[in-house]
This record gives structure tokens, C-alpha cells and sequence, in this order.
């Protein structure tokens, strides 16, 4: 069965893009549309609600970045659950969440329901995260997969622009405040509904069905038909084999469950792993929530205007400038990843976006020139993209083992995701004491300390999944020998 196994992670491994791959990734991008629609339209939203509703700095902040903290438990608990259970059980609950959240927050009578609802919204967004970028790196062959959940990733972009062009054609049109804000929470729930019944669809990881159930017959089987017989095992589907359905468990092939938690937070080559991907994202979503939510507070800033018309402008703004220069840097990601390295294209996203923090940080009344600001802004923006804020993402998921794959980007995303809250939340706090310049000379020490961490990942790029993370440091970790594996564990 060994034989079996390495046969099926070969076909998928060395499997051409085809159309199974682009249904893929539709199914799981969407989300990420949606996660980014949610997250980033808040800023807006709160810069209506907060006059009708009378908040404080505070209030406004909890607002903002609630969803942020609760993505923190939406990303550890889906992604251990998606090991212990399995990825198709729970595919799509997450999707619900978003649905449900988005809508009810449209409705909210107050501040506390308000908050209530986002935070609902927020498991939703966090649980995502493992789910889609495992499924997908499940799915992936070696040669293209940085390229194919990158594009997952991608999709993110499209939703911010999408946010982007919802508040100005509200704002445009002179639609009253109190209606906007609720009409474009309200709106966060059509893409995720998009993608509810493809995701319920979608058969179990095949990596899944054969490394923790045990399975290799049924991962197959189930493979071979999802891809329309693009991906197929010879040695279980060729003239003369038996049928997939039909191989046998025992032996190797036995249910193995997935890691236990202790087992891996144990592990000294995890732990590692988790401090280079979730320390690299921490650093990141600090700095790149903290501008990105705050955007219209940072634009405003700079054009120094007030009135009714200036968050319109200031939207116009920041919709031509991510359009410009963060859409081009998540698709040139896309197409260069696997060239470059997914590690060294990492690296070479946290020195742009930090020297561009820095110089904005440094250069004497840079703040004050609308258009050099815009333009060092935008090179900010470009960086991220092209580098840590889609790398960040496809490295989680390509570093641990499949036992514990979605657990490891569940903890990396999650942490990732409190980064994000802190930058979120303190960054008006942080701009009111030290002015734009100070807070973004803050951003460029993030990136300084995310190009070091990066150096605790390996390169993982034209490289097999069982190749970056081998079943014999499981075996170590979990003190057995690789021939003879233990029956089901009990999952932490």
C-alpha cells in the first residue's frame, strides 16, 4: 500500500493544469473575494456609522477590527477540525458563517449587536483560511502550485476593488448614510453564497483520504472523477487492476487520524515552521491591516481637506491606487511564483514595502506632497502583493505534513489575524500621537523583522508536498517506526 500511496500523490503531483484546477480555485477564491470585501469595506462603513451613532475613537477601533480577533478563532478551530474530521465535513460551514454574519450586521439595531454579528462574520473569514488554502494546495500539482493558491489568494484584491466601487457608487449616487453603511455590510453576502453548493460538492482531499484514513482506493476513486479522469493512479486503474473501491485496507493502509495537537506544538522542526509562517504573517498583517483598513482615515490625512465630499474623493483615491498597484503586484505573484521561489519572492516583497515605509517615514513634509506620498504609497502597495501578503499565505499551507496541514496554517492564519487586529486597532492611536510618518517608520521595523523570520522556511517551490514536510519526521515526533503505524490516535 506504501506503493499505492506514493503512486497517488505522483498522479497528483505531476497532474497538468486542467479544467478541475480552475473549478478549484473558483470554488475557494471566492471566498477570499469575500473575506477581503468584508474586512476592508468595514473602514468605510464605520466612517458613516460612527457620526449617526455617536462612537468614540474606541468604539469605532472595536469596530473595525472585531472581526480580526474573531478570524483568530475561526482560523484555529477549522483548521484543527479539518485534521481530526476531515476537509469536506466542514467545507462550506465557514462560507455559511460569512453568509449569516454578513447579512445580520446589515441589520443591526446597535453597537453591541453590531459587534455580535461581526464577530460571527469573523469565524467565518478566519475559517477560510486552512480550509481553501489546504484544500487547494491538496489539490495542486508540483510544478504550478504556488501559481494555483496563489490565485486562490488573488482573488482577495478583486474584493477589495469590489468594496471600493460598491462605497462609491453609494456615496455617488447620494444615498443616505444610514442606508449605505447597512447596504454594503448587507452586500459582503452574495459571493460566499456564490460558492456554497460548489463547496458541498467538492469530494474529500485525496492526500487527506489516503494519509489519515487510510484509504488509497477511495482517494483515488474519488480524484479520478472529480478531475474527469485527468488525474488517474495506473497502478489502481489500469488494464487488469482492481477498481479503486475495491483495494483493500490493512497494513500501512490503516486509519492513522491526524497528529495530536501535543504532538505537534512539540516538535521542534514545527515549532520552527510556525515561527517563521506565523511570525512572517503576524509582522505583515500588522503593517498591511493597519494601512489597508485605514486608508481613507491615511488619504484624508494627506489631502487635508474636510467635508462631506472629501471620504468620496478619498475613496476615488485609494480605489485608483490599489488598482494600479496592488491588483498588478497579487497577479504578477501569481505568474512569477514559481519561478522566482516562493520563499524568495517573499523576501523581496518585505524589502519594497519596507524601504517604501521607510522613505515615506524619513523624507522631511513627504506627507504633506499629495502625489509623491500617492506614489511611494502605491510602491507600498505593489510590494505587499507581490510578495508577503500572497506568499504568507501559500507557505502556511505547503510546510506541514498533511496529518497536519490544516492545523498549522489554521495557527499561522490565526496569529496572522491578531497582527492584523493590533494594526487595525491601534493604528489611528498611533497616527494621532506620531502622524502618518511615525506610524509607517513602525510598519518598515514589521518588515525588517518578517524578512528575518522568512529565513526559518525553506524553499518549498518545484517541490512535492512529501518532499518539504516527510513522513519520516512524523515518525520521529510521534517516537514509532515509519513501517509500523499506530491505529487512530485520539485527536487533541
Amino acid at each position: 500500500m506504501a506503493d499505492l500511496s506514493a503512486a497517488l500523490d505522483a498522479s497528483l503531483d505531476e497532474a497538468p493544469l486542467s479544467r478541475f484546477h480552475t473549478r478549484s480555485v473558483f470554488t475557494a477564491g471566492m471566498g477570499f473575494f469575500t473575506d477581503a470585501y468584508d474586512l476592508f469595506i468595514i473602514g468605510v462603513a464605520t466612517t458613516l456609522i460612527a457620526p449617526q451613532w455617536h462612537l468614540s475613537s474606541a468604539q469605532t477601533g472595536l469596530v473595525n477590527s472585531i472581526t480580526l480577533i474573531s478570524a483568530f478563532v475561526g482560523a484555529f478551530l477549522f483548521g484543527r477540525v479539518a485534521d481530526v474530521f476531515g476537509r469536506k465535513k466542514i467545507y462550506g460551514l465557514e462560507a455559511a458563517l460569512m453568509v449569516g454574519g454578513a447579512i445580520a450586521s446589515a441589520f443591526a439595531p446597535d453597537l453591541i449587536w453590531l459587534l455580535v454579528f461581526r464577530f460571527i462574520l469573523g469565524i467565518g473569514v478566519g475559517g477560510d483560511y486552512p480550509m481553501s488554502a489546504t484544500l487547494m494546495t491538496e489539490f495542486s500539482n508540483r510544478k504550478n502550485r504556488g501559481r494555483l493558491v496563489g490565485m486562490v489568494f488573488a482573488m482577495q484584491g478583486l474584493g477589495t476593488v469590489a468594496g471600493y466601487v460598491a462605497g462609491l457608487a453609494l456615496l455617488s449616487a447620494h444615498v443616505p448614510d444610514g442606508d449605505t453603511w447597512r447596504i454594503l455590510l448587507g452586500l459582503g453576502a452574495l459571493p460566499a453564497a456564490s460558492v456554497l453548493y460548489m463547496r458541498r460538492r467538492m469530494p474529500e482531499s485525496p492526500r487527506y483520504t489516503d494519509a489519515v484514513l487510510g484509504d488509497t482506493g477511495e482517494a483515488a476513486r474519488d480524484i479520478e472523477g472529480y478531475s474527469d479522469g485527468v488525474v488517474r493512479v495506473p497502478e489502481l486503474s489500469g488494464p487488469g487492476r482492481a477498481a479503486p473501491a475495491a483495494v483493500p485496507l490493512g497494513g500501512n493502509a490503516r486509519r492513522r487520524g491526524s497528529m495530536r495537537l501535543a504532538t505537534f506544538l512539540s516538535t521542534p522542526r514545527y515549532l520552527l515552521l510556525l515561527l517563521g509562517t506565523a511570525g512572517s504573517w503576524f509582522v505583515f498583517d500588522y503593517a498591511y491591516y493597519g494601512n489597508s483598513v485605514s486608508a481613507p482615515l491615511i488619504v484624508k490625512s494627506v489631502l487635508g481637506k474636510q467635508g462631506a465630499g472629501v471620504l468620496t474623493e478619498a475613496l476615488a483615491l485609494q480605489l485608483i491606487l490599489f488598482s494600479v498597484a496592488a491588483i498588478p503586484g497579487y497577479f504578477l505573484a501569481v505568474h512569477f511564483m514559481d519561478r522566482i521561489g516562493h520563499r524568495r519572492l517573499q523576501w523581496i516583497g518585505f524589502l519594497g514595502m519596507g524601504t517604501a515605509f521607510l522613505l515615506i517615514g524619513v523624507i522631511p513634509n513627504l506627507t504633506t506632497l499629495v502625489v509623491p506620498f500617492l506614489l511611494l504609497f502605491g510602491v507600498s502597495y505593489f510590494f505587499a502583493e507581490f510578495g508577503p501578503n500572497t506568499t504568507t499565505f501559500v507557505l502556511a499551507a505547503e510546510m506541514y505534513p498533511t496529518r497536519a496541514r490544516a492545523t498549522g496554517n489554521g495557527i499561522s492564519a490565526g496569529v496572522a489575524k491578531v497582527g492584523a487586529f493590533l494594526g487595525v486597532y491601534l493604528f489611528p492611536i498611533i497616527k494621532s500621537d506620531f502622524g502618518v510618518a511615525g506610524s509607517l517608520k513602525l510598519c518598515f521595523g514589521m518588515a525588517v523583522i518578517g524578512f528575518a523570520l522568512t529565513l526559518l522556511i525553506p524553499e518549498p517551490s518545484q517541490r512535492t508536498l512529501d518532499d518539504i514536510s516527510p513522513d519520516e519526521v512524523i515518525a520521529v515526533a510521534e517516537g514509532v517506526v515509519r513501517q509500523h503505524v499506530p491505529d487512530t490516535e485520539p485527536a487533541a
